[in-house]
Protein backbone atom coordinates (compact mmCIF):
# COMPACT_ATOMS: atom_id res chain seq x y z
CA UNK A 1 0.00 0.00 0.00
CA UNK A 2 2.35 2.48 -1.16
CA UNK A 3 -0.10 4.90 -2.86
CA UNK A 4 -3.06 6.91 -1.00
CA UNK A 5 -5.56 4.87 -3.71
CA UNK A 6 -6.45 1.61 -4.48
CA UNK A 7 -8.65 0.26 -7.21
CA UNK A 8 -11.95 -2.14 -5.67
CA UNK A 9 -9.87 -4.70 -7.65
CA UNK A 10 -6.54 -4.56 -5.69
CA UNK A 11 -9.06 -4.36 -2.33
CA UNK A 12 -10.61 -7.82 -3.41
CA UNK A 13 -6.59 -9.14 -3.91
CA UNK A 14 -5.18 -7.53 -0.73
CA UNK A 15 -8.27 -9.18 1.08
CA UNK A 16 -7.33 -12.60 -0.39
CA UNK A 17 -3.79 -12.05 0.30
CA UNK A 18 -3.47 -10.63 3.88
CA UNK A 19 -4.79 -11.17 6.77
CA UNK A 20 -4.45 -7.72 9.18
CA UNK A 21 -6.97 -5.77 6.29
CA UNK A 22 -8.99 -3.41 8.15
CA UNK A 23 -12.03 -1.67 5.93
CA UNK A 24 -13.70 1.70 7.43
CA UNK A 25 -16.88 2.92 6.24
CA UNK A 26 -16.88 6.96 6.76
CA UNK A 27 -19.71 7.56 5.01
CA UNK A 28 -21.47 10.68 6.18
CA UNK A 29 -25.21 10.47 7.78
CA UNK A 30 -25.42 14.16 6.28
CA UNK A 31 -23.04 17.15 4.41
CA UNK A 32 -23.42 20.09 3.35
CA UNK A 33 -22.64 20.12 -0.24
CA UNK A 34 -26.02 18.47 -1.26
CA UNK A 35 -24.71 15.01 -2.22
CA UNK A 36 -26.61 11.80 -1.60
CA UNK A 37 -26.61 8.06 -2.28
CA UNK A 38 -29.04 4.97 -2.45
CA UNK A 39 -26.76 3.13 -0.62
CA UNK A 40 -26.89 4.19 2.36
CA UNK A 41 -28.00 1.14 4.17
CA UNK A 42 -25.52 -0.80 2.71
CA UNK A 43 -21.81 -1.48 3.53
CA UNK A 44 -18.47 -3.51 2.30
CA UNK A 45 -18.94 -7.06 3.48
CA UNK A 46 -16.42 -7.11 6.96
CA UNK A 47 -16.15 -3.14 7.20
CA UNK A 48 -16.14 -1.14 10.20
CA UNK A 49 -18.03 2.28 10.89
CA UNK A 50 -15.92 5.37 11.11
CA UNK A 51 -17.80 8.32 12.27
CA UNK A 52 -16.28 11.32 12.51
CA UNK A 53 -18.54 13.58 13.61
CA UNK A 54 -19.61 11.52 17.08
CA UNK A 55 -16.03 9.81 17.44
CA UNK A 56 -13.46 11.31 16.02
CA UNK A 57 -13.69 15.12 16.30
CA UNK A 58 -13.18 17.05 19.34
CA UNK A 59 -16.55 17.71 20.43
CA UNK A 60 -15.59 20.53 23.15
CA UNK A 61 -14.50 22.66 19.96
CA UNK A 62 -16.80 25.68 18.49
CA UNK A 63 -16.05 24.31 14.91
CA UNK A 64 -17.01 21.44 13.57
CA UNK A 65 -15.29 18.58 12.60
CA UNK A 66 -12.02 19.40 14.30
CA UNK A 67 -9.37 16.99 14.80
CA UNK A 68 -9.45 15.13 18.26
CA UNK A 69 -6.54 14.86 20.85
CA UNK A 70 -4.12 12.16 19.73
CA UNK A 71 -5.20 10.45 23.36
CA UNK A 72 -9.09 10.64 22.07
CA UNK A 73 -8.02 9.38 18.40
CA UNK A 74 -5.99 6.55 20.02
CA UNK A 75 -8.64 4.99 22.53
CA UNK A 76 -11.37 5.49 19.22
CA UNK A 77 -9.28 3.46 16.65
CA UNK A 78 -8.45 0.80 19.34
CA UNK A 79 -12.52 0.65 19.85
CA UNK A 80 -12.42 -0.36 15.88
CA UNK A 81 -9.94 -3.17 16.44
CA UNK A 82 -7.16 -1.28 14.88
CA UNK A 83 -3.26 -2.44 15.58
CA UNK A 84 0.18 -0.87 15.32
CA UNK A 85 0.23 -2.98 12.07
CA UNK A 86 -2.87 -2.64 10.49
CA UNK A 87 -3.63 -1.93 6.71
CA UNK A 88 -6.89 0.20 6.78
CA UNK A 89 -8.47 0.91 3.28
CA UNK A 90 -10.78 3.62 3.95
CA UNK A 91 -14.35 4.16 1.76
CA UNK A 92 -17.74 6.34 2.00
CA UNK A 93 -20.37 5.76 -0.18
CA UNK A 94 -20.50 9.24 -1.93
CA UNK A 95 -17.69 7.99 -4.25
CA UNK A 96 -15.13 10.35 -3.13
CA UNK A 97 -16.25 12.57 -0.34
CA UNK A 98 -14.99 12.10 3.57
CA UNK A 99 -12.83 8.97 3.26
CA UNK A 100 -9.84 11.39 2.45
CA UNK A 101 -10.63 12.69 5.68
CA UNK A 102 -9.52 9.36 7.37
CA UNK A 103 -6.67 9.19 5.38
CA UNK A 104 -5.64 12.68 6.68
CA UNK A 105 -5.88 11.61 9.81
CA UNK A 106 -4.38 8.47 10.14
CA UNK A 107 -1.22 9.91 8.62
CA UNK A 108 -1.28 12.98 10.84
CA UNK A 109 -1.07 10.67 13.46
CA UNK A 110 1.89 8.81 12.18
CA UNK A 111 -0.01 5.38 10.58
CA UNK A 112 0.94 4.93 7.31
CA UNK A 113 -0.50 1.87 6.56
CA UNK A 114 -3.66 3.81 5.32
CA UNK A 115 -5.27 3.89 1.61
CA UNK A 116 -8.07 5.24 -0.06
CA UNK A 117 -10.99 2.86 -2.21
CA UNK A 118 -11.13 5.12 -5.36
CA UNK A 119 -14.56 5.65 -6.25
CA UNK A 120 -15.86 3.99 -2.72
CA UNK A 121 -18.96 1.80 -1.84
CA UNK A 122 -20.36 2.70 -5.75
CA UNK A 123 -17.58 0.90 -7.60
CA UNK A 124 -17.13 -1.61 -5.23
CA UNK A 125 -21.05 -2.47 -5.56
CA UNK A 126 -20.30 -1.27 -9.65
CA UNK A 127 -18.32 -4.23 -9.72
CA UNK A 128 -20.30 -6.76 -8.06
CA UNK A 129 -18.22 -7.21 -4.99
CA UNK A 130 -19.42 -8.91 -1.70
CA UNK A 131 -21.56 -6.06 0.59
CA UNK A 132 -23.75 -6.44 3.50
CA UNK A 133 -26.63 -4.94 5.43
CA UNK A 134 -24.83 -1.63 7.38
CA UNK A 135 -24.29 -2.81 11.40
CA UNK A 136 -21.92 -2.11 14.21
CA UNK A 137 -19.33 -4.92 14.82
CA UNK A 138 -17.94 -6.00 18.39
CA UNK A 139 -14.10 -6.12 17.59
CA UNK A 140 -11.54 -6.93 19.36
CA UNK A 141 -9.45 -4.11 20.95
CA UNK A 142 -6.25 -3.30 19.11
CA UNK A 143 -3.30 -1.48 20.43
CA UNK A 144 -3.20 1.40 17.95
CA UNK A 145 -0.91 4.19 19.21
CA UNK A 146 -1.29 7.62 17.73
CA UNK A 147 1.30 10.34 17.29
CA UNK A 148 0.62 13.54 15.92
CA UNK A 149 2.80 14.80 13.49
CA UNK A 150 4.44 18.74 13.58
CA UNK A 151 2.85 21.10 10.92
CA UNK A 152 0.11 18.73 9.82
CA UNK A 153 -2.37 21.03 11.40
CA UNK A 154 -2.35 25.21 11.12
CA UNK A 155 -4.84 27.19 12.88
CA UNK A 156 -6.40 30.46 12.63
CA UNK A 157 -3.26 32.77 14.10
CA UNK A 158 -0.90 30.78 11.75
CA UNK A 159 -2.98 31.69 8.81
CA UNK A 160 -3.71 35.23 9.58
CA UNK A 161 0.10 35.46 9.81
CA UNK A 162 0.48 34.37 6.44
CA UNK A 163 -1.96 36.76 5.19
CA UNK A 164 1.04 38.88 6.24
CA UNK A 165 4.06 37.10 5.44
CA UNK A 166 2.70 34.97 2.18
CA UNK A 167 5.40 31.98 3.34
CA UNK A 168 2.52 29.51 2.34
CA UNK A 169 -0.25 29.11 -0.62
CA UNK A 170 -3.37 28.09 0.72
CA UNK A 171 -5.56 26.25 -1.30
CA UNK A 172 -9.62 26.37 -1.26
CA UNK A 173 -11.36 23.17 -1.86
CA UNK A 174 -15.19 25.43 -1.90
CA UNK A 175 -17.01 25.76 -5.00
CA UNK A 176 -16.17 29.11 -7.06
CA UNK A 177 -19.34 30.82 -6.15
CA UNK A 178 -18.79 30.36 -1.94
CA UNK A 179 -15.31 31.15 -2.95
CA UNK A 180 -15.79 34.46 -4.85
CA UNK A 181 -18.41 35.48 -2.94
CA UNK A 182 -21.10 35.12 -4.94
CA UNK A 183 -22.70 32.06 -3.59
CA UNK A 184 -24.07 31.99 0.17
CA UNK A 185 -22.48 29.29 2.28
CA UNK A 186 -24.62 26.11 3.38
CA UNK A 187 -24.27 27.40 7.11
CA UNK A 188 -26.46 30.44 6.75
CA UNK A 189 -24.94 32.10 9.48
CA UNK A 190 -21.78 32.76 7.76
CA UNK A 191 -20.81 35.06 4.75
CA UNK A 192 -19.07 33.74 1.82
CA UNK A 193 -15.83 35.32 0.70
CA UNK A 194 -11.88 34.41 0.68
CA UNK A 195 -9.01 34.27 2.78
CA UNK A 196 -6.74 36.60 1.57
CA UNK A 197 -4.05 35.13 -1.14
CA UNK A 198 -5.70 32.09 -1.29
CA UNK A 199 -6.37 30.17 -4.60
CA UNK A 200 -9.59 27.90 -5.00
CA UNK A 201 -9.80 24.68 -6.86
CA UNK A 202 -12.79 23.23 -6.01
CA UNK A 203 -13.27 19.36 -4.83
CA UNK A 204 -15.19 18.42 -7.63
CA UNK A 205 -12.53 19.83 -10.28
CA UNK A 206 -10.65 16.84 -8.74
CA UNK A 207 -13.19 13.94 -9.66
CA UNK A 208 -14.94 13.17 -11.82
CA UNK A 209 -17.76 9.71 -11.83
CA UNK A 210 -17.11 9.65 -7.89
CA UNK A 211 -13.41 8.95 -8.57
CA UNK A 212 -9.99 10.72 -8.99
CA UNK A 213 -9.19 11.50 -12.16
CA UNK A 214 -5.81 10.90 -14.28
CA UNK A 215 -2.58 11.69 -12.91
CA UNK A 216 -2.26 13.44 -16.18
CA UNK A 217 -5.35 15.77 -15.52
CA UNK A 218 -4.69 16.40 -12.24
CA UNK A 219 -0.77 17.63 -13.07
CA UNK A 220 -2.28 20.29 -15.29
CA UNK A 221 -4.65 21.48 -11.99
CA UNK A 222 -1.85 21.37 -9.85
CA UNK A 223 0.93 22.30 -12.08
CA UNK A 224 0.65 26.46 -11.58
CA UNK A 225 0.27 25.86 -7.88
CA UNK A 226 3.20 23.54 -7.01
CA UNK A 227 5.24 25.71 -9.22
CA UNK A 228 5.03 28.84 -6.29
CA UNK A 229 7.79 26.43 -4.78
CA UNK A 230 5.66 27.35 -0.96
CA UNK A 231 4.22 25.15 1.48
CA UNK A 232 0.54 24.24 0.67
CA UNK A 233 -2.21 24.81 3.33
CA UNK A 234 -5.72 23.32 2.17
CA UNK A 235 -9.13 24.83 3.70
CA UNK A 236 -12.99 24.19 2.82
CA UNK A 237 -15.44 25.18 4.51
CA UNK A 238 -14.50 22.98 7.72
CA UNK A 239 -11.61 20.62 7.16
CA UNK A 240 -13.40 17.65 5.42
CA UNK A 241 -12.87 18.61 0.87
CA UNK A 242 -9.62 20.09 1.95
CA UNK A 243 -8.71 16.34 2.65
CA UNK A 244 -10.14 15.71 -1.02
CA UNK A 245 -7.70 18.38 -2.88
CA UNK A 246 -5.00 17.06 -0.37
CA UNK A 247 -4.87 13.22 -1.45
CA UNK A 248 -5.07 14.80 -4.82
CA UNK A 249 -2.20 16.94 -4.84
CA UNK A 250 -0.14 14.37 -3.04
CA UNK A 251 -1.48 11.81 -6.30
CA UNK A 252 0.68 14.59 -8.10
CA UNK A 253 4.03 15.22 -5.94
CA UNK A 254 4.01 13.65 -2.93
CA UNK A 255 7.02 15.76 -1.33
CA UNK A 256 5.50 18.81 -0.69
CA UNK A 257 5.10 20.20 2.36
CA UNK A 258 1.12 20.18 3.13
CA UNK A 259 -1.09 21.05 5.74
CA UNK A 260 -4.66 21.80 6.42
CA UNK A 261 -6.30 24.68 7.80
CA UNK A 262 -8.65 22.42 10.39
CA UNK A 263 -11.20 25.41 11.09
CA UNK A 264 -11.17 26.65 7.68
CA UNK A 265 -13.57 29.08 6.48
CA UNK A 266 -15.71 28.45 9.30
CA UNK A 267 -13.23 29.52 11.97
CA UNK A 268 -11.94 31.94 9.54
CA UNK A 269 -14.31 34.10 8.97
CA UNK A 270 -16.30 33.70 12.54
CA UNK A 271 -12.44 34.73 14.36
CA UNK A 272 -11.87 37.46 11.45
CA UNK A 273 -14.71 39.31 12.40
CA UNK A 274 -14.44 39.10 16.41
CA UNK A 275 -10.66 40.06 15.79
CA UNK A 276 -11.83 43.24 13.44
CA UNK A 277 -14.84 44.10 15.69
CA UNK A 278 -12.59 44.09 19.07
CA UNK A 279 -10.09 46.67 17.24
CA UNK A 280 -12.93 48.50 15.84
CA UNK A 281 -14.22 48.62 19.42
CA UNK A 282 -10.61 49.98 20.53
CA UNK A 283 -10.48 52.50 18.30
CA UNK A 284 -14.05 53.72 19.39
CA UNK A 285 -12.75 53.51 23.34
CA UNK A 286 -9.19 55.67 22.10
CA UNK A 287 -11.37 58.26 19.96
CA UNK A 288 -13.98 58.65 23.52
CA UNK A 289 -10.72 59.06 25.88
CA UNK A 290 -9.66 61.55 23.48
CA UNK A 291 -13.07 63.56 23.32
CA UNK A 292 -12.90 63.43 27.15
CA UNK A 293 -9.50 64.55 26.74
CA UNK A 294 -10.37 67.44 24.53
CA UNK A 295 -13.18 68.17 26.29
CA UNK A 296 -11.04 68.76 29.51
CA UNK A 297 -8.57 70.76 27.10
CA UNK A 298 -11.22 73.39 26.23
CA UNK A 299 -12.82 73.64 29.65
CA UNK A 300 -9.77 74.37 31.35
CA UNK A 301 -8.82 76.95 28.66
CA UNK A 302 -12.39 78.33 29.01
CA UNK A 303 -11.66 78.38 32.63
CA UNK A 304 -8.31 80.39 31.90
CA UNK A 305 -9.83 82.65 30.00
CA UNK A 306 -12.60 83.65 32.33
CA UNK A 307 -9.16 84.11 35.00
CA UNK A 308 -8.40 86.43 32.95
CA UNK A 309 -11.21 88.16 31.85
CA UNK A 310 -11.73 88.17 35.81
CA UNK A 311 -8.20 90.06 36.37
CA UNK A 312 -9.19 92.45 33.10
CA UNK A 313 -12.22 93.79 35.03
CA UNK A 314 -10.37 94.26 38.28
CA UNK A 315 -7.35 96.09 36.46
CA UNK A 316 -9.51 98.26 34.51
CA UNK A 317 -11.78 99.01 38.25
CA UNK A 318 -7.98 99.98 39.87
CA UNK A 319 -7.54 102.74 36.47
CA UNK A 320 -10.66 104.42 36.72
CA UNK A 321 -9.79 104.69 40.59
Amino acid sequence: MKTPLISAKELQALLIEESNVIILDASPVTNVSGLSSDLENLQIKGARKFNIKDNFSDASSNFPNTIPSAKQFQEEARKLGIKKTSKIVVYDNLGVYTSPRVWWLFTTFSHSEVTVLDGGLPEWVAQGLPTEEATKKRVPLGNFIANQKEFAVVNFSMVKENTESNTALVVDARSEGRFNGTEPEPRAELASGNIPGSVNVPFTKVLENGKFKSKEALTEIFNPILAEDKPLVFSCGSGLTACVILLASKLVDDTKDTSVYDGSWTEWVQLYKEETDEEEGDSETKDEVLDETTQEEVSIKEEVNDDEDFNNEEISKEEEE
